[in-house]
C-alpha cells in the first residue's frame, strides 16, 4: 500500500483499438504500438526508461521482451507480470512502487493480451490448477456445469447468492449491460458500441442463470501502457505531471474466500473491499469524493456487487444504486465510462493498464464525448481470481 514515498505521476498513457481473437495483429506488435503510443504522449525517449514491466496471461515466457524490443534495445531490466485478469494493474503496481521508492525515476508498465475464441482454459492439464481450490469450493456450494464456462459459473454463482441475500430483479444485473453499450458508443477504442436494450439483453441465450450472453465479457486481443516517472523527472523533461498516484493497494486472498459458503467471498469481494479501505485510508478520502471509477466489470454480477465492495452504496443498496442511475452520467458516480470489459473487451494482460489510460484521460479534460465534467479523483478496481485485487486512486493535481 502506498503512500509511504514520494509522489508518483502517470505521464503518459497509451492503447491500441480492442478486437475480437482472431482480427488483431500479433501480440509483439500490438505491444509495441501501445508503449509506443504512451511514450509519444508522455513525450519522453525511451532512452530514458530505466524499467520494464510487462503483462500478459496466455503467453510463452519472455514475451514481455520480445513486445518492449520492437520499441528499442537498451539492456534496461524487464519483468514479466501474470496476476491472472490483475496482471495490467499488477505491473503498473511494480511500476509505481519501482519510482516511489527511489529505485529509478521512470518506468514503464505495458499489458498485451492475443486471446483465442471462447471461455478461458487453463494451458496446461499434467499438473495441479492454480483455481483447483476455487473451483472445489464453488462445486460444494452449487454444483458444476460441464456445459457452462468455468469463470460464468464463478460469476453467476455471485449474483445467485447475492439475489438469495437481497431479493433483488434477474434484469437489474441486465441494466449493468445496457449502461455499458451506452458508454461504449461513445468510445472508439472499445469493441462493442452498439447499444442494446433491456430486452434485447434479457432475451439473449443464458450462459449461466441469471447471466446471458450480453453479460459476459467478450474474449478480446489488445495493448496499452503507461509511463510512471518521478516529480522530479517530470519536471527537469517538462513533462505534463498533471495526474498522481495518490494511493495504491494490492490484496490477495485470506481465509474467508473459502469457508464463507459465499461466492461473492469466492471471487474476490473481500479482496475488493479490502484494497479500497487500504487506499481510503491512505489518502484520506472516501468513496463519496470519487468523480469517475473504472472498475472489473468481467459480468453484471461483478460491477453489481463491485459497487459495494469499493463503498460507492451501501451493502444490499446496488439494485437502487442502479435503478436511479446513479452509477452513470448525471448520477452519483460515473462508472466505466469506457464501457468497461463488458463492452469494451478483456485482453487479460492488458486490462488494467487500460483502465489507467481512460482515467488519466478523463483527469486531463481528454475524454471528448465520455468526459465525466469537473473529474478530480477516479479510482480504479483489477481484480484476478486466484487471486489478486489491485486499487488505484489517481488524483489531479495542480491547477
Amino acid at each position: 500500500m502506498t503512500r509511504t514515498g514520494r509522489t508518483v505521476h502517470v505521464v503518459g498513457v497509451g492503447m491500441i483499438p480492442f478486437t475480437k481473437p482472431g482480427a488483431s495483429e500479433p501480440y509483439t506488435v500490438m505491444g509495441m504500438r501501445a508503449a509506443q503510443a504512451a511514450l509519444r504522449d508522455a513525450g519522453v525517449d525511451y532512452g530514458e526508461v530505466q524499467q520494464a514491466y510487462v503483462g500478459y496471461v496466455y503467453g510463452d515466457s519472455t514475451a514481455g521482451q520480445a513486445a518492449i524490443y520492437g520499441v528499442g534495445l537498451t539492456g534496461i531490466p524487464v519483468f514479466n507480470v501474470n496476476n491472472n485478469c490483475s496482471t495490467g494493474s499488477s505491473a503498473l503496481f511494480l511500476a509505481r512502487q519501482a519510482v516511489e521508492s527511489g529505485m529509478v525515476e521512470c518506468a514503464i508498465a505495458l499489458g498485451f493480451e492475443q486471446m483465442q475464441p471462447g471461455a478461458l482454459k487453463g494451458a496446461w492439464d499434467d499438473r495441479p490448477s492454480p483455481m483447483a481450490r476455487f473451483a472445489e469450493v464453488m462445486t460444494e456450494h452449487q454444483g458444476f456445469d460441464a456445459a457452462a464456462p468455468r469463470a460464468a459459473q464463478f460469476f453467476g454463482g455471485a449474483g445467485r447468492d447475492y439475489i438469495r441475500a437481497h431479493g433483488i430483479r434477474p434484469d437489474t444485473f441486465g441494466r449493468i449491460s445496457v449502461k455499458a453499450r451506452q458508454h461504449a458508443a461513445r468510445n472508439p477504442l472499445a469493441v462493442f458500441r452498439q447499444t442494446l436494450t433491456l430486452e434485447e439483453v434479457m432475451a439473449a441465450p443464458t450462459v449461466f442463470d441469471p447471466l446471458t450472453r450480453y453479460q459476459c465479457c467478450p474474449p478480446t486481443c489488445g495493448a496499452a501502457a503507461a509511463v510512471v516517472c518521478s516529480a522530479e523527472f517530470a519536471r527537469k523533461h517538462g513533462l505534463d505531471a498533471s495526474v498522481a498516484i495518490r494511493a495504491q493497494a494490492m490484496t490477495t486472498d485470506r481465509p474467508s474466500t473459502f469457508d464463507s459458503g459465499d461466492m461473492r467471498r469466492v471471487v474476490g469481494y473481500d479482496m475488493s473491499v479490502a484494497a479500497a479501505n487500504q487506499v481510503y485510508e491512505a489518502a484520506g478520502l472516501g468513496p463519496e469524493d470519487l468523480d469517475v471509477v473504472e472498475l472489473h466489470d468481467c459480468f453484471t454480477a461483478n460491477e453489481l456487487i463491485t459497487y459495494e465492495a469499493l463503498g460507492l452504496t451501501p451493502e444490499g443498496t446496488a439494485e437502487r444504486f442502479i435503478l436511479d442511475g446513479d452509477n452513470t452520467y448525471g448520477g452519483r458516480v460515473v462508472t466505466n465510462p469506457s464501457g468497461g470489459l463488458l463492452s469494451k473487451g478483456h485482453p487479460l494482460g492488458a486490462t488494467g493498464l487500460a483502465q489507467c489510460a481512460e482515467l488519466v484521460w478523463q483527469l486531463r479534460g481528454q475524454a471528448e464525448q465520455r468526459q465525466v465534467e469537473g473529474a478530480r479523483l477516479a479510482l480504479q478496481h483489477n481484480l484476478g481470481l486466484g487471486g489478486a485485487c489491485v486499487v488505484t486512486l489517481y488524483e489531479k493535481v495542480g491547477a
